[in-house]
């Protein structure tokens, strides 16, 4: 097979979850172990950080794995979902995974493939695993993709954990409850390896404790260590780089990054600590240069994309990939912190989310264009305008994200702002 036919196996012959949902969720990890025998345990010949969470898990990834490249590693990084391209979930350096390489190691392995009937997930964390071992890399950032216990990527043995935080997603395969979600994030936390928290949640901050004590890991809770602030200066103005300001137990000090949107603090703060924590367990000694240029080179270096992305200047227009009521409630801080004369917001939500939840959230004031992204696990645009309705939402329903989005183009002023998200999907669509 050929590249195209090679990425529409993947796609149409193993179940997937952006397009199948729960039908795709393995609840054990018999095929991943299975894949990693086969192939010779290739995850555990370089270094591992392994990061879940709820959200913010993304950008944190990609901060680490920006600031190991500054220091001259040669750096992997997984991440999930993709946006345009398949190949966006395993990066060196920055650079995605070879087509020859997706390639062969399908075609080379199709029988095996065949014969254990792995999921999308499963089988392209295994691609990953061979390939950072091929590429003799030095280090990986390791994003789980949803809760953590149970995760593809729960084979590893990382030099640290980092959980970003719990909220509300996912919740028909890890627990409707925060305390339920938090058991499940907190099966990455690895025998006497140190472990990372970073925002500490009074309901749940118990579980990391016992579970970090239960395996003799070291436990930092990186809000109680450090205080991190986007400063604000003339909002509007789209610029390369934003200014922070960090205050740790001895100093305070300012740190540039070409991230935008607020909530990017509380990655700053957790990256910032999983440094610490490498440095004083003698695994990696990362300098204060070495931190202000990866901060201030994220998206050079890593590709990182659809996290508060500006489109567009006149009218302003920002995409985000948030897609739970946690990350909505902090896309509409952002929001808030802006200034503009209409908000034009084009938002299209899955149909296993819990939509009352969002929709709840969302500015009354404000012109709704209700989208569908082409996933069969979209929730129709009919659909969730009716939805909307129940809550004060008023605008109109389009078939694609490409019709809503011009739309609201050909509707805004220059002083008016348009939003798009509600699901990674239609970020994807949009850019």
């Amino acid at each position: 097979m050929q590249y195209p036919e090679v990425i529409q196996y993947l796609y149409s012959q193993l179940p997937m979850f952006h397009r199948v949902g729960p039908a795709a969720y393995k609840s054990n990890l018999n095929n991943t172990l299975a894949i990693s025998k086969y192939f010779k345990q290739p995850e555990r010949k370089f270094k591992t950080i392994h990061i879940a969470g709820t959200n913010g898990k993304g950008s944190t990834a990609h901060i680490i794995a920006s600031v190991l490249q500054e220091k001259g590693l040669k750096t992997g990084l997984c991440t999930s979902p993709h946006l345009k391209d398949f190949r966006e979930r395993i990066k060196i350096n920055g650079e995605m995974i070879d087509k020859d390489y997706v390639c062969s190691f399908i075609n080379n392995n199709i029988e095996f493939i065949n014969q254990i009937e792995p999921s999308f997930f499963e089988l392209t964390i295994g691609m990953t695993f061979k390939y950072f071992a091929d590429k003799k890399i030095d280090v990986a950032v390791i994003e789980t993709g949803m809760g953590g216990r149970l995760d593809s990527t729960n084979i590893i043995n990382p030099v640290v954990s980092v959980i970003t935080n719990i909220g509300h997603d996912h919740t028909n395969l890890l627990g409707t409850t925060i305390e339920k979600i938090a058991v499940e994030k907190a099966g990455i936390i690895k025998p006497e390896t140190p472990v990372v928290i970073g925002q500490t949640q009074k309901t749940i901050s118990d579980v990391f404790i016992e579970t970090a004590k239960n395996n003799n890991s070291p436990l930092f809770f990186a809000d109680q260590n450090y205080s991190v602030d986007q400063l604000y200066e003339n909002k509007n103005v789209v610029r390369d780089h934003y200014k922070y300001i960090v205050k740790n137990n001895t100093k305070t000090y300012h740190l540039e990054a070409d991230l935008a949107g607020a909530y990017q603090a509380q990655n700053i703060a957790a990256a910032l600590q999983c440094f610490e924590v490498l440095k004083s367990s003698k695994k990696i000694n990362i300098t204060e240069k070495q931190i202000e240029a990866g901060l201030r080179n994220v998206k050079k270096n890593t590709g990182l994309k659809g996290r508060w992305q500006i489109l567009d200047e006149k009218p302003l227009t920002i995409c985000d990939t948030g897609h739970n009521p946690e990350a909505i409630n902090m896309i509409i801080q952002n929001i808030k912190n802006l200034s503009f004369d209409k908000l034009h917001f084009v938002i299209g939500i899955m149909n296993d989310k819990n939509v009352d939840d969002i929709l709840m959230l969302l500015p009354k004031n404000a012109t709704y264009y209700f989208t569908q992204a082409k996933t069969p696990r979209a929730m129709n645009a009919d659909d969730l305008k009716s939805h909307a309705k129940q809550y004060k939402l008023s605008g109109q329903p389009f078939d694609s994200v490409d019709k809503a989005v011009s739309f609201a183009k050909r509707k805004a002023k220059k002083d008016d702002l348009i939003f798009i998200g509600g699901s990674t999907f239609i970020v994807a669509e949009a850019i």
